[in-house]
């Protein structure tokens, strides 16, 4: 299956006065574009709730290349780039609706249960690991 990127329009409330994307949204915009991506892979929020996994950011780095605007509409392609058992990694493409490239992004995440006890994807849920292995783009970093 074809991952579709998430398509995202820019709002006022989310940019300053030149009407500049304020760069502490940036992390919205890529959770958005995650929990999305989840979804597609089979794994939606309220599933992982039901399953008792949770996913907690413990990296996020932002490259910003060109500003994001109200009014643009965008298109977040999330890309899985490595994947164990207890955490994965995600870059991200921020683009125009003309392809053009205007943000990159890298999150890195670990599995862990509803105590935060970290936890064995591979081991815990062995379908769901499997499931998302084959949606690995590079498992180099």
């Amino acid at each position: 299956m074809e991952l579709k990127p998430y398509v995202r329009k820019i709002n006022y409330y989310e940019t300053d006065q030149m009407q500049v994307v304020h760069h502490s949204n940036y992390a919205r915009y890529l959770e958005e574009a995650r929990l999305d991506l989840m979804e597609q892979v089979g794994l939606p929020y309220e599933k992982m709730e039901e399953l008792g996994i949770i996913i907690p950011v413990l990296e996020l780095h932002n490259y910003f290349t060109q500003a994001l605007h109200f009014g643009d509409t965008v298109e977040i392609y999330p890309h899985i780039i490595r994947l164990t058992p207890v955490r994965f990694n995600l870059r991200y493409e921020i683009k125009s609706m003309d392809g053009q490239l205007l943000h990159t992004a890298e999150t890195s995440h670990g599995f862990v249960d509803t105590e935060f006890r970290p936890m064995s994807l591979k081991r815990k849920h062995p379908d769901i690991y499997a499931n998302m292995l084959q949606y690995v783009e590079d498992d180099s970093l």
